[in-house]
């Protein structure tokens, strides 16, 4: 049987950010490595500030100062692999409607059928004659999923999504997030500090440590995702996840300093 090619494989060996006033530069990624396959979906999970974005902007093409190299399989015809990124930030932009800022990233012959399409799929279909200041923040990242989804993407990276949300509606978020990428399925990065959020979603668990980042470890997590939302089981998964993390990153940080 032929080998399987991964969806994305990530190799970043060094990543630095320069200083003003002549200060040694920022190492914020040292001999960090990345597998993920086709229909994962992966939480990058690790300490705020070690890298998690910079990590995402490498993969997206947004950034391309670093030392490494980033591969994603090809498109069954043979074309490049469409990459979909959901930021922190909804990314609207304010003077175009909702049905515009879909329709911005899809041929103009395909716009119209896909646009009504996601926005019935993410509970918006009367909003699309709206502009982002009239939206609601919950409404503006359903329309930034909505457009992620939208270009059919070989790889989605999710950046902090729900980040700063009430409770409840992060909950509709998630909820919104696995149905849809089950209807559509693709291989999906998704970035979070919110461990119980990783282990809520995500297939396996990729924990990162201090900067300079690399892997430290990872967390298959094998509960079934209809008993991930509540009860003891998953806060004693999410406990047992938060011990080894933090016993990896100590063992990482001593062996750096040795």
């Amino acid at each position: 049987m032929a080998p399987v090619t991964p969806a994305l494989l990530a190799d970043i060996r060094e990543k630095r950010y320069a200083r003003a006033r002549g200060a040694a530069s920022h190492e914020a990624l040292a001999g960090l490595t990345l597998q993920l396959a086709a229909g994962e979906l992966v939480a990058l999970v690790g300490p705020s500030g070690c890298g998690k974005t910079t990590f995402l902007n490498i993969v997206a093409g947004l950034d391309r100062d670093y030392v490494g190299q980033v591969s994603l399989a090809p498109r069954p015809d043979g074309h490049p692999a469409r990459v979909g990124y959901v930021f922190q930030e909804p990314r609207l932009l304010p003077w175009r409607t909702v049905y515009e800022n879909i329709a911005l990233v899809l041929p103009p012959d395909r716009a119209d059928a896909i646009v009504r399409d996601m926005l019935t799929a993410v509970g918006l279909a009367g909003a699309q004659d709206l502009y982002p200041p009239q939206l609601s923040v919950g409404m503006s990242r359903r329309v930034a999923i909505a457009r992620a989804f939208a270009i059919e993407p070989d790889l989605l990276l999710m950046d902090e999504p729900f980040v700063s949300l009430d409770h409840d509606t992060v909950e509709q978020l998630r909820e919104l997030l696995l149905t849809l990428w089950r209807a559509r399925p693709t291989t999906v990065l998704f970035v979070t500090h919110d461990l119980r959020e990783a282990l809520v979603l995500a297939d396996r668990l990729v924990l990162l440590s201090a900067p300079p980042a690399h892997v430290v470890g990872e967390v298959a997590v094998s509960l079934a995702r209809n008993r991930r939302h509540s009860g003891p089981e998953i806060e004693l998964l999410r406990d047992e996840v938060l011990r080894h993390h933090r016993e990896l990153i100590g063992s990482a940080a001593a062996r750096a300093s040795q």
